[in-house]
């Protein structure tokens, strides 16, 4: 489930939504160790948010670009 409350990410570069991920799983940890359930519940929405915009990012980027070349790589004969 993706946080409500989370805008627009159309803007954020993919950089900057890893960062966003990182940041947010280390903000989880410390509401985990605290005792926060309901903290922890708004910080896993929106780590989902951030992480499936990134996720859509990333094949976007792949769709462009053709995905990586691994002729030259990979041979089955």
């Amino acid at each position: 489930m993706e946080h409500p409350l989370i805008g627009d990410l159309g803007a954020v570069s993919i950089e900057d939504l890893s960062t966003k991920v990182t940041e947010l799983y280390k903000k989880l940890g410390i509401a985990q160790r605290s005792g926060n359930a309901h903290l922890c519940n708004q910080l896993r929405m929106a780590i989902e948010t951030y992480q499936n915009q990134y996720q859509q990012r990333i094949e976007q980027e792949r769709k462009k670009t053709g995905g990586p070349n691994f002729d030259g790589i990979i041979n089955i004969e």
